[in-house]
């Protein structure tokens, strides 16, 4: 989120607590914490948990050295195509299989294409890296010799494919990718025949390069989510660079998983054993958009294993990984999460039987306005009694106006003789706000709202529901008009008019009023059509249930 989404949520927030008639707002997804840097010692061996700066702007993120003169190339590139249920894939003996094309049969892109996160600028995925005992970089892309005898195509049962190189005279490495029928998942093997001596360090590296590639309609929200991520150690890392900048980062010893990732989709490195990592990489660079690669080192001594997951950031599937890559949900804060996962699960379990998401919402802002019925009816009570006390409170202003202390005392003594507690309308929606958080987080950036219709021109619940595009940008607002946004402040103005109970407001008050619907019009335009839908059925279902709720008793002199 940008700083003036930012600055913008802060101003609502303040909004949210100390006027009670605002009630429907949300909150930004916190950062996770970074590891100390220290210094590297260059030990590739470390088990511990080092955070190693090598690169900074303006320095290249990975190397692209020609290979070795001793490898032994195959004479051509052989292409392997995969398919299961969920994608189909391009398969190179470059590098030892890396993806040429991995198309998602599950999702499309706006022009009604499967999402494909592999092009050119990314095909060194999978690579193998290693510098020789010169210290010079040997990147292993290249057409590597094909063992399998698979010619490709539809599968329905594990399938695996082999490749192998000779890297110098009698020292061979054998990669193995397993494809499964049903799983993101794909399975990586590899093995080295006396290498470890003939390569700096004893070690090397296998890694995703390149990043991915963008699969939304609106590119600037799906590049602000592009991100890299290490997991060493029950910590989440994650470097996010900025235009013009580059970095790359090591961090020393055992690795649960690192990751790149977009808004929707994630490729992570997964090993099987943590421990058997030497060191794990991630770097970023942002030349015009960010593109973030991340690698693992294993010891050349033994053979590695390890997973690659590709495919959707979607809670179940990622889960049942059992690596905690769930982490990278955007959640919210530690004490939200949970409400968030529980307004997904709920989301989730009552499209199993309404097959449309908006009315799964409609459904949904009944049951949390049923939920919150007991908070929200003492909310509006205290505030009516707090609009029956105005004119009292506007002749003690009068008589002691030159007198602060005086005015405070009196004004105190007047809410403690009628029964009324100044905070009672402020504190319900305090409690009430951790799920408004939580439900910004899930309509935002779930996967299974994507491309979600609903009615009419409401094409995408994850997305602004824009009927009119506009020949610039207005900071904050966009370059578009939606409509659910103007639904909404109007509901919320009717409602702020309810509240008044009839009760004349001072022309400042008004003018306030008037203000604040026109900020949070602002702010909800650039909002997903989702959040919007949502909020203006609550609204409207408060109108009716201010009609419902008993007024409280009028005070009396």
């Amino acid at each position: 989120m940008d700083r003036n989404t930012l600055f913008a949520f802060f101003l609502i927030a303040i909004v949210l607590i100390f006027t009670p008639k605002y009630m429907e707002m949300v909150a930004p997804a916190p950062q996770s914490p970074p590891l100390p840097a220290v210094e590297g010692s260059g030990d590739t061996t470390s088990q511990t948990s080092e955070r190693v700066v090598v690169g900074r702007k303006n320095e290249p993120v990975v190397s692209s050295a020609n290979p070795s003169p001793n490898v032994l190339w195959s004479s051509e590139e052989k292409i392997v195509t995969i398919e299961n249920e969920l994608y189909t894939a391009d398969v190179s003996s470059n590098g030892g299989g890396s993806f040429l094309s991995f198309s998602f049969k599950n999702y499309l892109t706006a022009d009604s294409q499967y999402v494909n996160l592999i092009n050119g600028k990314n095909k060194e995925n999978l690579s193998i890296r290693f510098k020789n005992l010169d210290g010079e970089n040997i990147n292993l892309f290249g057409p590597w010799r094909y063992a399998s005898s698979f010619s490709g195509g539809e599968i329905y049962q594990a399938q695996s494919l082999e490749f192998f190189i000779d890297v110098f005279p009698g020292k061979r490495i054998v990669k193995t990718l397993t494809f499964y029928p049903d799983s993101y998942l794909v399975d990586i093997s590899i093995n080295v025949d006396n290498v470890a001596n003939s390569i700096f360090g004893g070690a090397y590296s296998i890694g995703w390069y390149g990043g991915l590639v963008p699969s939304e309609e609106n590119e600037k929200d799906d590049l602000f989510y592009f991100n890299s991520f290490v997991y060493q150690g029950g910590e989440l890392v994650d470097l996010k660079v900025k235009e013009g900048d580059s970095e790359t980062t090591r961090f020393n010893g055992a690795t649960d998983w690192v990751a790149v990732r977009t808004k929707y989709f994630i490729a992570s490195f997964i090993p099987d054993a943590p421990s058997d990592v030497v060191s794990a990489l991630m770097s970023g660079r942002n030349d015009g958009r960010d593109i973030y690669s991340v690698e693992l080192a294993f010891p050349a001594t033994e053979p590695a294993a390890l997973s690659l997951y590709l495919g959707p950031l979607e809670y179940d599937k990622i889960k049942a990984l059992n690596c905690e890559l769930e982490l990278l949900m955007n959640f919210g804060w530690g004490f939200i999460r949970p409400i968030s996962r529980g307004v997904l699960f709920v989301l989730k379990k009552l499209h199993e039987f309404i097959p449309n998401y908006g009315y799964v919402l409609i459904l949904f802002s009944f049951a949390v306005k049923l939920l919150v019925y007991p908070l929200t009816k003492k909310s509006y009570q205290s505030t009516a009694a707090m609009q029956q006390l105005q004119p009292e409170i506007a002749a003690l202003k009068d008589k002691h106006g030159n007198n602060p202390q005086k005015l405070n005392q009196a004004t105190m003594k007047l809410y403690k003789e009628k029964g009324v507690n100044p905070l009672g309308g402020c504190l319900p929606m305090l409690l009430q706000m951790p799920l408004l958080f939580a439900l910004f987080q899930v309509f935002r950036t779930t996967i299974e709202l994507r491309a979600e219709p609903f009615v009419w021109w409401i094409k995408d619940l994850s997305a602004p529901d824009a009927v009119f595009t506009l020949p610039f940008e207005i900071p904050i607002f966009g370059a578009h008009v939606a409509i659910l946004p103007i639904l909404m402040v109007v509901s919320m103005f009717v409602q702020q008019r309810m509240m008044s109970g009839g009760v004349a407001q001072p022309p400042q008050q008004k003018t306030m009023q008037y203000f604040m619907t026109g900020f949070f019009y602002l702010i909800f335009n650039s909002f997903p059509s989702g959040l919007n839908l949502y909020y203006t059925l609550f609204n409207v279902l408060t109108i009716a249930q201010q009609k419902l709720i008993p007024p409280a008793q009028k005070t009396t002199t």
